[in-house]
């Protein structure tokens, strides 16, 4: 009730300053008619992947070499009839089919050696290849690597020609011309390959993709197809590209696909300068080159999408630290799949205390958290050349992506280190790890405060939330946990180490064979098996010696009269992460699977603190934390701050738990600005 008085007398304080200015009506149009300008630049970099010249095709196939190769959504039906129908019509040539030949996969990043791709071009030399027909693309995973064979083909001047179902059609063009082929040739087959019957596949692969792949290969590409693929680039990355009011530009940006069709900050020069400021690199040094597009990314672009995301100024060392983790392999891989992997961070070390990025209740909703989540969602297209509909297939889409913060205080008062030290960072190091997920919600409250049983309602979220959603696609899947300060407490008084409850979460969060047998078989369009071949009995005891089940203990949730049953594993060491974040009032776990985490150190400028002062911030030295004396006791209030640093001990009781003290200091913090005045204050004074 007090809480409801008190958002009324607010909300009764604005209207009463907005009488007092006056109120919009009709008179105020004429002074909106007077809008701004503002001259911006574009927020991507030039391509560092030059453009081939692309052999002639073919005149006919007669008497030619031909490879079939792939073996994703249904090749073993589609590729067999292509090479019926190459036959009837040229009895002259010779067709070599999936296996017989392999295939590239993924084509590698510039200046990276692939030995499947090298074995690949060796083997078309070998066998005299004269063209080659790859397929099938129907997903946001496979249709990069079946196209890697058609890069890798052209690059020895073999014409080649793609097969992929409507939409991947586009992705297989732009991953193509990512990896400097100008005009891929693509077959596009009607529909979703793993919906059709063999009798369907047949018919489309006779009456719709045969024609489509006969004319790719015996038509030469004309400068009007490489002419459509050619991006804009400009020679200077401050030029100016446009200038018009804020409305014109954010439409300019969405139509040249440099926005996510949320507002966005214009781009000016003086932003930027300002973002430049806190960082000791020069303008134009680089700092990535990210997939799938290999754009030569340089702070300033990195300072451009951190204007447009409505980010701080001083957030830039955080900014350039997340584009270079957006480099890691283990974080980039999954991003294109249509089972929508969403990136996300979080911020590691005594500046995300000093920047006050948020731990707590509802953190990704927080001012910082947010803005870093939305130049993760703008550097995914922008820097790293991601566009939905084109390299980022989500099936159903992605939500925008979100930052978090790990509390590393609640860390030390239980005893566990903080992430980033378990990564062999020191404790006030500052970081910030990438990584994706293919959930976010749907979280687990366990009402117990026994920790083993914890630990099992755990294992159990593990199985249920596996990679893919119902299992059906590998086996193992990175996680990151999440956990309250509560839960995690129990946690550590039953297992002490987090190596010990990860070692014990391995041995029992199992997976019964018949479920993920059962899930693979039906729910895999990507196998290359073919059903009406291998019955479910038979796909069980293969997945069973792939997979090494054993007879295990049966799990604890599930009611059954057997003691033992058939299970795999579903956890490796080392590919989970766990972090103690959220609300501290709340008992609550969230599993979230996914690709794997890229972290990397936050380079602060040598000017930081002053830079800090000026802006009202707390010095650095005060956020930063010590570890608890070599016995391990968590309870030495101590361990929250430096010797140098000011205790406030009246935060912490004696056994290092938080008072109101502290909470009502927390609550100051985050709802005053740096000047020392409070939003509602601030608001009033608008």
């Amino acid at each position: 009730m007090i809480k409801r008085l008190i958002l009324f007398g607010t909300a009764a304080v604005m209207a009463l300053t907005a009488a007092a200015q006056g109120v919009c009506d009709e008179s105020c149009i004429a002074g909106d008619d007077k809008e701004h300008t503002y001259k911006v630049v574009a927020p991507v970099g030039a391509q560092t992947v030059k453009m081939i010249t692309m052999a002639p095709r073919l005149k006919t196939l007669d008497g030619k070499t031909i490879a079939l190769v792939g073996g994703s959504f249904m090749a073993s039906v589609t590729h067999m009839e292509l090479k019926k129908l190459i036959l009837s019509r040229y009895p002259t040539a010779k067709v070599y089919l999936l296996d017989e030949i392999g295939s590239a996969g993924l084509y590698p990043a510039p200046g990276v050696r692939r030995k499947s791709v090298e074995e690949f071009q060796q083997k078309l030399k070998d066998y005299g290849i004269d063209a080659v027909v790859s397929g099938n693309g129907g997903c946001g995973i496979c249709t990069p690597k079946e196209t890697g064979s058609c890069i890798a083909a052209e690059y020895l001047q073999i014409p080649s020609v793609m097969i992929a179902a409507p939409g991947f059609d586009h992705q297989a063009v732009t991953t193509a011309y990512n990896n400097g082929i100008p005009a891929l040739r693509v077959a596009t087959y009607p529909g979703a390959f793993a919906t059709h019957t063999n009798e369907q596949l047949v018919e489309n692969t006779r009456n719709v993709v045969w024609p489509q792949v006969l004319e790719a290969l015996t038509t030469d590409i004309t400068a009007e197809e490489i002419a459509a693929n050619k991006q804009m680039e400009a020679a200077d990355a401050r030029t100016i590209v446009y200038e018009a009011s804020v409305d014109e530009i954010n439409r300019f940006f969405v139509e040249m696909s440099w926005s996510d069709g949320l507002p966005i900050v214009p781009p000016t020069a003086g932003r930027i300068y300002e973002f430049l400021k806190y960082t000791d690199y020069q303008w134009d040094d680089e700092v990535a080159v990210l997939s799938p597009a290999y754009r030569r990314t340089l702070v300033w672009h990195v300072a451009v999408n951190g204007v447009m995301a409505g980010c701080k100024p001083e957030y830039m060392p955080l900014l350039i630290a997340l584009t270079k983790a957006m480099g890691d392999p283990n974080f980039r891989r999954t991003l294109g799949s249509t089972h929508a992997w969403i990136p996300y961070c979080w911020v590691n070390g005594p500046v995300a205390r000093q920047l006050q990025f948020d731990h707590g209740q509802g953190q990704i909703n927080e001012e910082g958290n947010v803005a870093l989540g939305r130049f993760l969602n703008l550097a995914m297209m922008n820097l790293a050349g991601y566009y939905v509909k084109q390299d980022r297939m989500g099936t159903f889409g992605y939500p925008v992506s979100w930052c978090l913060a790990e509390d590393e205080e609640a860390c030390l008062r239980i005893g566990w280190k903080p992430y980033h030290v378990r990564q062999g960072y020191a404790l006030n190091d500052n970081t910030i790890t990438t990584a994706s997920a293919l959930l976010w919600g749907n979280n687990m409250a366990p009402a117990t405060s026994d920790g083993e049983r914890i630990m099992q309602l755990l294992a159990w979220d593990i199985t249920e939330r596996s990679q893919l959603a119902v299992g059906s696609g590998m086996q193992y899947t990175f996680r990151t946990i999440l956990m309250t300060e509560e839960v995690a407490k129990r946690l550590h008084d039953t297992y002490g180490t987090l190596g010990n409850l990860e070692d014990e979460l391995i041995r029992t969060a199992r997976r019964p064979l018949y479920e993920r047998a059962y899930a693979n078989y039906y729910a895999n369009p990507g196998s290359a098996f073919n059903p009406d071949r291998v019955s479910l009995a038979q796909y069980q005891q293969h997945l069973g010696k792939e997979e090494e089940a054993a007879m295990t203990p049966t799990p604890e949730w599930y009611a059954n009269d057997a003691t033992e049953m058939m299970t795999i594993p579903t956890m490796r060491k080392g590919e989970t992460a766990f972090l103690i974040t959220g609300d501290p009032s709340r008992n609550k776990i969230q599993t979230m699977p996914g690709g794997g985490m890229g972290t990397v150190a936050i380079e602060l400028p040598t000017a930081w603190d002053s830079l800090m002062a000026e802006k009202g911030y707390p010095p650095l030295a005060e956020m930063y934390l010590t570890s608890a004396h070599s016995d391990g006791d968590p309870s030495d209030a101590r361990a929250i701050k430096p010797e140098n640093a000011p205790v406030r001990t009246d935060y912490y009781d004696a056994r290092g738990q938080r008072t109101n003290n502290h909470r009502r200091g927390l609550v100051i913090r985050r709802n005053r600005y740096n000047d020392g005045t409070s939003r509602s204050e601030k608001r009033m004074n608008r």
